[in-house]
């Protein structure tokens, strides 16, 4: 049997990012529910595409634990506890305040545009929905993320930022995302003026409000 030629091999890598990135917004936005059954036959005829690409997509998503598999029983999506939460934030409380120190003392030209350009965003007064105050938050953090200029940290901070966003999407109807995303301007500031210490300061505080809220939400469910 003839084998896979480079190019097939990078249309189905290629394949599987879209279908992880697809299932994975579908798990972080609830749409696939905490303790869902996941149906791979099901998912390769939502994606339209074969099935070597999905079960690729649902292997990583297993190696991030949004998935879980059990043997015989097929695939669910994880469930989330008060305990996920701790365990998170103490992840978070580590690499997050490193991130925005990094991203204060290495940030490029661009990355500053970039950031002022949401510097500019946060503080224009206009009413926004909790989709668009949610796309914001993410592209704030990817872009602290991305000044860092350290890929290994910015692909492991983005992976635990969508377990993060999970649970900030359980808790949605019982707390405020208007403060949450608008606290962090004075964060960008102290990136752009360079001031390492601050961010580091800010996004501690900013991760460890965020466990106290949302412990508070999942002990009432």
């Amino acid at each position: 049997m003839a084998s896979a030629g480079p190019a097939q091999v990078g249309e189905v890598s290629l394949l599987a990012d879209q279908a992880y990135l697809v299932l994975r917004e579908l798990i972080v936005s609830l749409e696939l529910a905490p303790g869902a059954l996941v149906k791979e036959p099901e998912l390769v005829q939502r994606l339209g595409i074969g099935r070597t690409p999905v079960r690729e997509a649902l292997r990583r998503l297993a190696q991030e634990r949004l998935i879980e598999v059990f043997p015989r029983r097929g695939m669910v999506v994880t469930t989330v506890d008060v305990r996920d939460l701790a365990r998170l934030c103490e992840v978070r409380l580590s690499l997050e305040p490193e991130a925005a120190r990094l991203a204060a003392e290495r940030a490029t030209q661009a990355d500053l545009d970039e950031i002022t350009a949401l510097l500019t965003e946060l503080a224009a007064r206009r009413r926004r929905d909790d989709k668009a105050l949610i796309a914001l938050d993410r592209r704030i953090h990817a872009a602290i993320y991305h000044a860092t200029h350290n890929v290994f940290l910015e692909e492991t901070l983005e992976w635990y930022y969508a377990h993060a966003l999970r649970i900030w999407m359980l808790g949605l109807e019982k707390t405020g995302l208007k403060a949450a995303v608008h606290e962090h301007a004075e964060l960008l500031g102290a990136i752009l003026r360079g001031n390492g210490g601050r961010a580091a300061e800010l996004m501690r505080e900013h991760v460890e409000r965020f466990e106290n809220e949302m412990r508070d939400v999942l002990l009432e469910t």
